[in-house]
């Protein structure tokens, strides 16, 4: 199952699964090893979706050259924003901060601009961003998806008088 991927000092859906604690994060943060197999499934999740990390020292992403058929995917099946939420907290348990940011900017711009994955918009707003670790950055994705969101009125995630004076 992939979420076991992704473990979290947090219970899931999987009850037998035991959340991690402090003690075993930072012991996976010091094994070169482990980090790697972290990437290397990070990167199996986001092809699975459609989406390919195309650097590694920043979290840059695109789009896969399949990521038609992966969105038709995302999009039917809702389960994959619980997944996406889940490696989201993952990233920033495991000192993946500008990882998530990535991501979440990602799917803010699929579903905002390109409103590709429309069945994805809710989980984006509503979990995706506040995964978000970094207070300043996770304001930044709020005023980005606040500048693309239509009716731009309807907005609820911010307040829209800071919104309007954010820079």
């Amino acid at each position: 199952f992939p979420f076991r991927l992704f473990p979290l000092r947090e219970h899931g859906m999987n009850w037998r699964a035991k959340p991690l604690t402090r003690q075993e994060i930072q012991a996976f943060k010091k094994s070169k090893e482990v980090m790697q197999r972290f990437i290397r499934a990070y990167q199996l999740m986001l092809r699975f979706y459609g989406i390919i990390l195309i650097n590694e020292e920043t979290g840059e992403l695109q789009r896969a050259e399949n990521w038609a058929e992966r969105f038709q995917n995302l999009n039917r099946f809702s389960h994959n924003n619980l997944r996406i939420t889940r490696i989201l907290k993952c990233l920033g348990e495991m000192g993946y901060e500008h990882y998530q940011v990535h991501l979440v900017k990602f799917f803010l711009t699929e579903t905002l601009v390109k409103e590709t994955l429309p069945n994805v918009k809710r989980s984006a707003l509503d979990y995706f961003l506040f995964t978000i670790r970094s207070k300043r950055k996770r304001r930044e994705l709020v005023h980005y998806a606040w500048q693309h969101f239509r009716p731009q009125g309807s907005f609820v995630w911010g307040p829209h008088d800071k919104l309007l004076k954010y820079r």
